[in-house]
């Protein structure tokens, strides 16, 4: 069958994934995913419903917490169903129209993502370093205005990314040696020359990552550096680990994503691909709630309020 739209063979592709895979060793991994999976979402959710309806979280740093469990939430839903799906059932393939749309979710939502988590670093920077001015820095406009343009970057990416990974024709092998289509294996296997796409790849990788955690590590270095000229020790430690905990998961997504989309194609392979795959597709949309959110104070009591308003509604009803 050809595709009339863009001259190609291939109508659609294999996620190899882990079919290689024993079967014992299969169900092991379905049923890690989906408790994986089941608790990104729950905590994501729970977070997105108190950052979103407690008045008392009405500060600029839960509103980009909000957001960033949304972006979360559609991030690990674009990959891990349908990895457990392939899990179970023998059919691996996936339509042209699916993998297209696959990528360019992962790209809109996983640049969206980048330039929320510096945005974040910059609030945390005016919150610690200049407190007396940080209403007036930090507006509600300002936060809609950062909102807005991490999505429309992201969005905008992902059209561009999602072109150049399929502009050419193909006609090779259609096995994709992952559990989603990732852009630099889904361009090897078009029938022209991709060294052109993967060098557009990495040029945007160099500023949709480079640059965002560039902000993130000055705006951290710049937190550190005020809480280290103050002569008062009080919260210093509390600060300290804050910190360190943010620029952790900073890091793990930063880098996992950088070696998929910035390494030379030599250096990969299945072995290679996939673990740095699933930290920035599962781990890191797991931990960011973890790390963000529930060390918070402020966090835990929305969470008891919104556990008793719902004890309350239940009771009620009954």
């Amino acid at each position: 069958m050809v595709d009339l739209r863009n001259g190609s063979t291939v109508t659609e592709f294999i996620l190899v994934g882990f079919e290689q895979s024993s079967p014992s060793t299969q169900a092991l991994l379905f049923a890690v995913f989906l408790a994986l999976y089941s608790l990104a979402m729950a905590m994501n959710g729970l977070i997105i419903f108190i950052t979103w309806t407690d008045p008392r979280l009405n500060s600029p740093m839960y509103f980009f917490l909000g957001h960033l469990s949304f972006l979360d939430v559609c991030f690990i839903t674009t990959t891990i169903p349908q990895m457990l799906i392939h899990l179970v059932v023998q059919n691996h393939t996936l339509s042209f129209a699916s993998c297209l749309t696959q990528m360019y979710l992962v790209f809109g939502v996983g640049v969206a993502e980048c330039i929320l988590l510096a945005f974040m670093a910059y609030d945390r920077y005016v919150a610690i370093c200049h407190p007396l001015s940080y209403a007036q820095i930090m507006s509600w406009h300002v936060c809609m205005g950062l909102v807005s343009t991490a999505w429309f970057f992201g969005l905008i990416n992902g059209i561009l990314l999602d072109y150049m990974t399929f502009r050419g024709p193909f006609c090779r092998d259609n096995h994709i040696e992952n559990f989603f289509c990732e852009a630099p294996i889904v361009i090897t296997l078009s029938c022209g020359d991709p060294q052109f796409s993967l060098r557009v790849i990495f040029a945007d990788a160099i500023v949709v990552l480079l640059s965002p955690m560039v902000l993130v590590v000055i705006s951290y270095a710049r937190i550190l550096a005020s809480i280290l000229s103050r002569t008062s020790s009080s919260g210093r430690g509390k600060t300290f680990s804050t910190c360190a905990s943010h620029l952790t998961v900073v890091v793990f997504f930063y880098t996992s994503a950088m070696f998929s989309y910035m390494n030379p194609r030599s250096t990969h392979g299945p072995d290679k691909d996939k673990p740095f795959s699933l930290l920035y597709t599962v781990i890191t949309p797991m931990c960011n709630p973890i790390i963000y959110s529930f060390r918070n104070k402020e966090m835990k009591g929305a969470m008891v309020r919104a556990l008793g308003r719902t004890s309350l509604a239940q009771a009620e009803s009954i």
